[in-house]
């Protein structure tokens, strides 16, 4: 049956999200480091795990959120705790399907140096607004665990499935420094967008999708300082082919977000933004890129052949003031430098994160490939460290610099087995806090779906570790629950 569910403005949920938050002694809201994930302000970056599949009060599917903390040996070492619609003022009963978690957002939204969570319900039923309506929910963090939670938005229909994906940005450059949110659900994307004590919510784009979570992704792509959203989505006759990667920015005159540029034909899983010529400016990579209609208009996604088994385009942002992507280079696994051979069902590039693992100045890509086959254990899945350089993630001569894990690599636990989808989900983070990102690794098919996210310290097998819903000691231990894809730190 629905519930009413509290629809409050973006700038009360706020308020209400981040209220009472005390910073423990010693944290501040301002670090040398960029972490924006802490949920309780320890200094150091956490890490968010959806679990829509898991199971809550008995009812499948409710979903719930696993919020592992960070410290002196990374995540997974120091405990966890667990977010559901039980947990104390957080909105909503759990009921089955609602797929609580089925996307997250660790971010720190006011700049107070402690993160909120956010959460994708797309299942939940809203009353007046129908099944499936969806909707996101803000949880503040404090150093006592969870804070007051509220609603962000809900779906205005049913099937809206409000929260099938979601981001967070200061996408309006207000002096205010909160961020604004976007929301991915059915056949659309909306921002609430917040300036002083107003909010509001504006259409970013509604278009058919295939019935596909919207990709989001938010970097500075036009260099004015001010954050902007990439957008992918596709659908195949539905009731026609089309494909979309577009860059939308704040236009303060209108009050809306403006279309500024796109790519058409290309259909993409994931998407990252980043630095990876360190030239200052945001650059965009579209994973697992491929050309849906193939009509050859403009090779969205680069050379054909380099799309066998999932491809990695990047465009790059001109320096000079010229227009975005008129740069663009494109990898996969038979590019100089990647380990491993381009096959059919790879997936190379279904899950993208970004960071800066050897401190050079120039971010690194990591590259997920879930349906990677590891001997013949088909699906097994595997993950690339894609280090950037001067002319970005190739050099001159077309080549990479890049480094591969799976559950065969020495030093990486576990053993590699079919199914496991390893490299499905992937997150950054220096979780340790000593001054070098950490990459997290989700496997949801490990132990029959359980599911396990691995630990890399510093982009290394070296001294590498798993986790678990049973080694955390989270209950429902029976069941499937895909732990391990959606990630989110920072």
């Amino acid at each position: 049956m629905p519930h009413n569910r509290r629809i409050l403005t973006y700038a009360i949920a706020v308020a209400a999200a981040t209220a009472g938050f005390v910073l423990p002694s010693g944290a501040t809201a301002a670090t040398s480091r960029t972490t924006t994930s802490d949920f309780n302000g320890d200094g150091y970056a956490d890490l968010a795990v959806g679990v829509p599949d898991g199971t809550v009060g008995g009812q499948t599917k409710a979903g719930y959120v696993n919020i592992v903390w960070g410290g002196p040996k990374g995540v997974g070492a120091h405990g966890s705790i667990r977010v559901t619609q039980t947990t104390p003022e957080v909105p909503g009963t759990p009921e089955a399907g609602d797929r609580f978690g089925a996307s997250v957002a660790l971010t720190d939204l006011n700049g107070d140096g402690i993160a909120e969570l956010l959460a994708g319900v797309p299942g939940e039923d809203v009353i007046d607004r129908g099944t499936d309506a969806g909707m996101v929910i803000a949880v503040g963090g404090s150093q006592d665990g969870p804070g007051p939670g509220s609603t962000v938005l809900t779906g205005p229909s049913p099937s809206a499935a409000y929260g099938k994906s979601v981001a967070a940005a200061d996408l309006t450059g207000g002096i205010d420094g909160n961020k604004e949110i976007v929301i991915g659900g059915t056949d659309k994307v909306v921002a609430r967008v917040i300036q002083g004590e107003d909010s509001m919510v504006t259409t970013v784009v509604a278009a058919p999708m295939g019935g596909r979570a919207p990709v989001l992704v938010t970097g500075d792509f036009d260099s004015d300082g001010t954050a902007d959203l990439a957008v992918a989505y596709w659908t195949a006759g539905a009731p026609n082919t089309q494909s979309h990667v577009r860059l939308w920015k704040w236009d303060a005159d209108r009050s809306a977000m403006a279309n500024f540029w796109n790519t058409d034909n290309a259909g993409v899983t994931a998407l990252a933004a980043g630095d990876f010529d360190g030239d200052g400016h945001d650059d965009l990579a579209l994973g697992e890129c491929r050309e849906i209609a193939d009509e050859n208009i403009d090779d969205p996604c680069g050379p054909e052949e380099l799309a066998k088994g999932g491809g990695i385009h990047i465009h790059y942002q001109s320096p000079a003031g010229g227009s975005f992507g008129s740069r663009a280079q494109t990898l996969n696994q038979d590019t100089t430098g990647v380990p491993g051979v381009a096959e059919a069902d790879d997936r190379f590039g279904a899950a993208l994160a970004v960071a800066d693992v050897n401190r050079d100045g120039r971010d690194d890509l990591i590259a997920g490939a879930p349906g990677e086959a590891i001997g013949s254990r088909a699906g097994a899945g595997a993950a690339w460290l894609l280090h950037g350089g001067a002319q970005g993630l190739l050099d001159a001569n077309g080549a990479a610099t890049s480094v591969s894990w799976n559950q065969a690599t020495p030093g990486v636990p576990g053993v590699a087995e079919a199914g496991d989808a390893f490299g499905a989900a992937l997150a950054t983070g220096d979780c340790n806090a000593d001054g070098v990102p950490d990459v997290t690794v989700g496997s949801p098919g490990e132990n029959a779906s359980l599911g396990a996210v691995w630990l890399l310290p510093s982009g290394s097998a070296d001294g590498s570790a798993a986790f678990s819903p049973r080694t955390l000691g989270l209950p429902y231990l029976s069941t499937a629950q895909h732990y391990g894809k959606p990630l989110s730190s920072r």
